[in-house]
Parts: C-alpha cells; structure tokens; sequence
C-alpha cells in the first residue's frame, strides 16, 4: 500500500492543478486556432467574380489598369467571368467614391467561383485590391 501512496498522490495533484487552471494545461491545435483557410482556385481555372457593394456609398471597380472604373452602387452586384486566355489570372482595384475606407470579405461558396462582398472599413486606408497568384491563392491588399 506505502509504495501506491506516491503514484496518487502525484495522480490526485495532477488532477486537482488540471481542474483548476485549466486554461494552462488546455492544449490547442492549429485547426482550432489558425483562423479561416485560404482561398485558393485551380490556376487556368475558369472563375466567376461576384463582386458585392455592401457600404452606403458608391463604390469603383477597375479590373484592368487604363480601362474606365465600373460604379457599383449600395447593394449592387456585379459578376464577371475570369480565368481565360486573355485574362488568366484575376486583379482587381476597388475604392469608394468619397474615400472612406473599405474591407474586402472574400469567400469561395462554391468550386467556380469567387465572392467578394466590399463593406466599410475600419482602418485607412483599408483594403483596395485583390489578386489571383500564380500558385491560385488569392490575397487582399
């Protein structure tokens, strides 16, 4: 019996320091903590764009450098088809016509296609572009 009496006791502390700081020994994975994955499409893959106007205020879009800015107004949306020969990869320039800041969500609900929803920011200057990667995970800049 004197030789168990250790082994519980050292079982009984363990217990009792678990129960109470169990925020200490409360081990976490990256799965629990990494936040959500990124997005990422097949390159070459053919996509399609929703682009969403979340704020109260006019918002520009420009999908290509030199070209004129489509307007998208509160609440409009706007889908675009990329990932073809002429425009392989997607690149995208958004600002709001008064200059408050923006935010950019974006998501994949589905295989083919990439959404964005623009609502306010926070923060100037916020988010103003995305873009497709060669290696297909799409950032927010």
């Amino acid at each position: 019996m004197s030789k168990l009496l250790p082994v519980f006791l050292a079982a009984a502390t363990v217990f009792i320091t678990s129960t109470n700081h169990h925020s200490a020994t409360i081990a976490g994975t990256c799965a629990s903590k990494c936040g959500p994955r990124p997005i990422q499409f097949t390159p070459g893959q053919s996509i399609r764009l929703e682009v969403v106007n979340r704020t109260l205020g006019l918002v520009k879009l420009e999908q290509l450098q030199g070209t004129d800015p489509l307007p998208l107004r509160p609440g409009q949306e706007l889908q675009f088809m990329q990932g073809d020969e002429t425009q392989p990869r997607i690149s995208l320039m958004f600002w709001d016509e008064m200059g408050l800041p923006l935010q950019a969500i974006i998501s994949k609900p589905d295989f083919a296609t990439l959404r964005v929803e623009l609502r306010p920011g926070k923060r100037n200057p916020g988010d103003r572009s995305l873009e497709m990667l060669s290696d297909g995970h799409v950032k927010v800049y």
